[in-house]
């Protein structure tokens, strides 16, 4: 059977993701983001669901990082809304919380609700797996923010839901492959160019898709890893790279631009 890496536990946003994209494949666990690329490039997953952008926290930065240093292709996309619980052990009450573990965008996103306990707040590496440790280790007195689904997962109690700070909260996650066949008819495109310390660069770069009315719904600097102060934009476009004013638009931006790459091409994702 066809496997699909996912960064976190069973429980995990990015475990539903993966079920919502894949649902016929089997799901498997890695430890971190950098893992789940690491899988798909030397064959133990046929596909990969990582973190792209959340809609409170913006890009996450170590997704858009690794493009550069691998060369997997972006051939679909899935939105999971994210709906935080605070869960700790059975019997348990808010009252007896001293610890909240999570994830630290989990964190940043329930700053409001934390802020109104006398707790003490530590950073996990996923949400699921803060609830599976302490599920695991029986650990009274701590909480940790994760889903619904985590907690009946792990024996878990809840004793808050909805606990984000903005109630409309939502992930969008990319699925890498080696083959850039999109799962399915692409109407999107992603890609990274760069620009040289010359006036008007970026200017004539974005003119390559304002010139053919193609409309560009994110565009955002990262620094390029090992070239201190030169830096590389990341852009999704709503159009796929097969549309004859795409490959213009390519062609155009690839005269401006220090280096050009297609991340890929896929079909927009509606929120789940």
């Amino acid at each position: 059977m066809s496997v699909v890496a996912y960064q976190g536990e069973a429980g995990a946003y990015s475990e539903e993701g993966a079920v919502a994209l894949f649902p016929d494949t089997e799901h498997r666990p890695f430890p971190s983001i950098r893992t789940v690329f690491e899988s798909v490039e030397v064959g133990r997953a046929h596909w990969g669901l990582v973190p792209m952008d959340n809609s409170q926290a913006g890009s996450i930065n170590e997704t858009y990082d690794l493009f550069l240093r691998h060369g997997l292709h972006l051939v679909g996309e899935t939105i999971v809304r994210v709906d935080h619980s605070l869960l700790a052990l059975p019997g348990s009450t808010i009252d007896d919380v001293r610890e909240v573990v999570s994830h630290p965008q989990a964190i940043a996103q329930c700053e409001e609700f934390l802020s109104g306990l006398e707790v003490n707040v530590r950073a996990e590496y996923n949400t699921a797996g803060a609830a599976k440790r302490i599920a695991d280790g029986k650990l009274d007195g701590v909480a940790a923010i994760a889903s619904r689904r985590a907690g009946e997962l792990y024996g878990l109690e809840s004793l808050a839901d909805r606990i984000q700070t903005y109630p409309d909260n939502y992930t969008r996650f990319g699925a890498l492959s080696r083959d850039p066949a999109p799962l399915e008819e692409p109407n999107k495109s992603s890609l990274v160019f760069g620009v040289g310390h010359v006036a008007g660069s970026l200017y004539r770069c974005l003119g390559a898709f304002a010139e053919r009315h193609l409309n560009l719904t994110k565009l955002e600097s990262r620094p390029r890893p090992g070239r201190p102060w030169e830096y590389v934009f990341y852009a999704d476009v709503d159009a796929a790279a097969q549309l004859p004013q795409m490959v213009e638009a390519l062609a155009a931006l690839s005269e401006h631009a220090t280096f050009t790459r297609l991340l890929g091409t896929y079909a927009k994702a509606t929120p789940l």
